[in-house]
């Protein structure tokens, strides 16, 4: 099964991260790639340098349309800036997708440190999108605001998580990307209980984009019948090799080798 994805995202024009890598991602693990743009940013390596958002009203066309011709297995969020984006997005998705795996991705910091959600939007994410969620995928920043738990371990891991959990998911994969050390630990938190992932760190400049390619790897994984754990795993394996093959490109944070070959990572 190819599987259906339908991507809800920012538009970057450095090609690293967003509905650019997004679409890599899902086209890399065999999947079809559908897009509702809800922002266009002006962005390469070193940062994002303008932002034009969308209207809502033209995201929710753009999502419905995709919907009623094509269908969808998967929906993924990434950037949707503001409140009204937000309700358009979730009323689309419970009202046109109740059956689609869901999974979001809460973009709130752009890599360079460029704000992409509003302060006041944080609310809607934890509102309406997180009891929709099959899975949502925060880092530990973006954690820390949705739950108000400091996230510098892998016990405040498990514990943003559950609280995440609370708000009505049916998982939680808390990334630990951010914090130090020799090994990287994500947690997929479930009621059914909590599910360990670990990997080498990669000491290298090319991680623009990993949080949009992870989140997008899952949704793929999930849209072609994998079960969400096995969707994990391959996803994990899937950036962790795309780091290790980056291109170098650009001068500050470089994209990934979205490109390099999955096969021995299929499940």
């Amino acid at each position: 099964m190819r599987g259906r994805i339908l991507i809800v995202a920012g538009s970057d024009s450095g090609g690293g991260a967003g509905i650019q890598a997004d679409i890599k991602t899902v086209t890399a693990l065999d999947g079809y790639a559908m897009t509702a743009i809800t922002a266009l940013t002006a962005q390469d390596t070193l940062g994002v340098h303008g932002v034009v958002p969308v209207d809502p009203a033209f995201i929710r066309q753009q999502m419905e349309l995709c919907l009623a011709d094509i269908g969808a297995d998967a929906v993924k969020t990434g950037m949707l800036h503001d409140g009204p984006v937000i309700a358009a997005v979730a009323g689309t998705v419970e009202a046109k997708a109740p059956k689609a795996a869901f999974v979001v991705d809460p973009v709130m910091v752009a890599k360079g440190g460029a704000k992409l959600l509003r302060d006041d939007a944080i609310d809607a994410v934890r509102g309406l999108l997180t009891p929709l969620a099959t899975v949502m995928t925060p880092n530990t920043e973006e954690a820390a605001a949705l739950t108000g738990i400091a996230v510098a371990s892998t016990a405040d891991m498990e514990r943003a998580g559950r609280a995440i959990l609370a708000l009505g998911c049916r998982a939680v994969l808390m990334k630990g990307g951010h914090l130090t050390g020799p090994v990287v630990h994500d947690l997929l938190v479930e009621e059914s209980g909590i599910t360990r992932f670990e990997s080498p760190r990669v000491e290298t400049r090319s991680t623009h984009g990993t949080g949009c390619t992870l989140a997008s790897a899952i949704a793929t994984g999930l849209a072609q019948g994998l079960g969400l754990v096995d969707a994990v795993r391959r996803a994990r394996a899937y950036v962790l090799e795309a780091i290790l093959s980056a291109p170098g490109l650009g001068q500050g944070h470089g994209p990934l080798n979205h490109a390099h070959t999955v096969r021995r990572f299929t499940a």
